[in-house]
């Protein structure tokens, strides 16, 4: 690996020269080596406060270009910088593009086809079932799902794609380190994202821990790589609806789902509803509004074939409401044993979905 990209790590590890200063930095000097050599008169020449600019004199010497790059290494991380050829095309349109970023797995240079999903993390059994099933019609049409790795929609969303072997993204507001990962308990996920065709991905330094402010900043990046931003499930103040701020500051779509006018985790969405942002219930919707030529594709994933007598009369009576596994022995008439084994080949079979506590659901 070239010195620059060694001495672009080093740069990164001082967290106040960002994305803005760092434009300035690179138009000034030829390359990274430069810039984490150059005096503080020559920073200030270069645009940088002088304060700034004394602050980074006295942190160089504590960081060890050297010694960072073999830590990289060492955690398996790959770096790319914002002039590489493999910088994901779409994130480098926006206005602020992180200058590096550090991933695990495998980043898709083109991401034509990702939609950010992103919401709550105290999500209801109506955003469990609505991003499941979203998620994993966007999967069968070979979208990628990009969501940030948190509890609650986010990681339904990792996970709902990982169960249809699809691909998925999840972008960080810390350092790759698994020390530092967050919440630590997706440890165990992120492993899957990046050994299963996705990446996880983060402009912050090894080191760098779950530091309340990284998170909004870290949302641009979230939307930046995106076609567009789904939000299922959001309260009055939550992050989800930061990164939907950044999706339309970057000139991409945002999609609500409605909700219930009374649940306090309807009150994002619909507000976004009201300020113009396109309400979805269906990924149907989604692609019209992008315009992709994958609608076919969809209609034929959304038939449901049964295989037995059992499954037709089942289909017959299953909604996407979720019922009672009584309430289906009632309308459906079969026994409960039968109904019972119908449902659990069903559901291996991804025709319906167990809610919990005997609930179940059409899946798609």
């Amino acid at each position: 690996m070239p010195d620059d990209i060694k001495y672009k790590v080093a740069l990164n590890n001082f967290p106040k020269f960002g994305p803005v200063r760092l434009k300035k930095l690179k138009k000034y000097f030829p390359d990274a080596e430069h810039i984490f050599k150059a005096s503080s008169e020559e920073l200030i020449r270069a645009g940088i406060e002088g304060k700034t600019a004394d602050e980074f004199a006295a942190a160089r010497k504590s960081i060890d270009p050297d010694a960072l790059w073999e830590k990289v290494n060492k955690e398996n991380i790959a770096v790319i910088a914002l002039e590489d050829d493999d910088y994901p095309n779409l994130l480098k349109e926006i206005y602020d593009p992180p200058h590096l970023l550090y991933y695990r797995g495998e980043i898709d240079k083109k991401n034509g086809s990702n939609l950010a999903v992103v919401g709550t993390r105290k999500f209801s059994p109506y955003g469990k079932q609505v991003t499941e099933t979203l998620v994993s019609d966007l999967v069968n049409n070979n979208f990628t799902v990009i969501s940030g790795l948190a509890l609650g929609i986010d990681t339904l969303a990792h996970n709902a794609a990982l169960s249809l072997s699809g691909r998925t993204i999840a972008v960080l507001g810390t350092g790759l380190d698994k020390k530092n990962l967050y919440p630590s308990s997706n440890l165990r996920l992120a492993d899957m994202i990046a050994a299963e065709g996705g990446a996880i991905v983060s402009e912050f330094p090894l080191g760098t821990p779950p530091l309340k402010h990284n998170f909004p900043q870290r949302n641009r990046i979230i939307s930046g790589m995106t076609l567009g931003t789904i939000v299922i499930e959001a309260g009055e103040r939550s992050g989800a609806l930061i990164t939907a701020r950044y999706a339309l500051e970057q000139n991409r779509e945002v999609f609500a789902v409605p909700g219930n006018i009374y649940s306090p985790v309807s009150v994002g969405p619909n507000n976004l509803i009201k300020a113009g942002a396109k309400p979805v219930t269906t990924a149907s919707e989604i692609m019209e509004t992008l315009d992709l030529t994958r609608i076919n594709t969809y209609i034929e994933n959304k038939k449901i074939m049964p295989a037995s007598r059992e499954e037709e009369i089942i289909l017959a009576n299953i909604t996407y409401e979720p019922q009672h596994i009584d309430e289906l022995i009632r309308l459906t008439g079969l026994d409960t044993a039968r109904i019972n084994s119908t449902l659990i080949i069903m559901e291996m079979k991804g025709m319906v979905k167990n809610l919990g506590n005997m609930q179940y659901v059409l899946s798609r």
